[in-house]
Formats: C-alpha cells, structure tokens, sequence
C-alpha cells in the first residue's frame, strides 16, 4: 500500500510517500507526479515514511526527473537506509538529485 501526500507551497510541491512502492504502486504514484510537471519549478519528494522501492518505482521517479529537466528540478530528501540501501545498490544514488 502507497499514502501518497501533496503540499504546495509556492512553485514547490512536497510529495510524501508513506509504504511502498511497487509494481502495484508505481502506477498511482505516476499519476500523482505526471500533473506536477510544467505546474511547479520543484519537487520534493520526502520519502522519511517510504520503507521500499521496486524498480518500477525507480522507473516513476527517473521518469519524472528527466520530465521535470527545463522547467525545474527534482529532489529526493528524507531517505530511510533500506531505501537508501536500494538506490546505491542499483546506481540510482548517481542518477538521482538525493540530499543527504
């Protein structure tokens, strides 16, 4: 199960993610994120409740980075170690903007 929490503050949007996100997730996170793009400078996503990623939903959240290129930034704050664990494991801490 994915809680999916959105706060917009100006032209920057915090996205909560309580769970998981799995094969089963990663579609509704997507369609949280997608209207996001072109609609905030940035994304913050706060992943401090997170407690696992698939690689669809590494997938959901290059795909949005790469979206979010010309028209702002995304940022990957809050990681917990077995997340934090799953992207270093898999290179996604070169290809992410995480802040440690």
């Amino acid at each position: 199960m994915l809680k999916v929490t959105k706060n917009i503050n100006g032209n920057t949007c915090t996205v909560s993610l309580e769970g998981k996100v799995d094969m089963t997730t990663s579609m509704q996170l997507e369609e949280e994120l997608t209207p996001l793009v072109g609609t905030v400078e940035e994304i913050v996503l706060d992943l401090s409740k997170l407690v696992y990623i698939s690689s669809a939903g590494l997938r959901v959240f290059i795909a949005t980075q790469k979206r979010m290129k010309g028209m702002g930034h995304m940022v990957i704050r809050n990681v917990q170690t077995s997340v934090m664990e799953i992207f270093t494991v898999t290179g996604m801490e070169q290809v992410l903007t995480i802040e440690k």
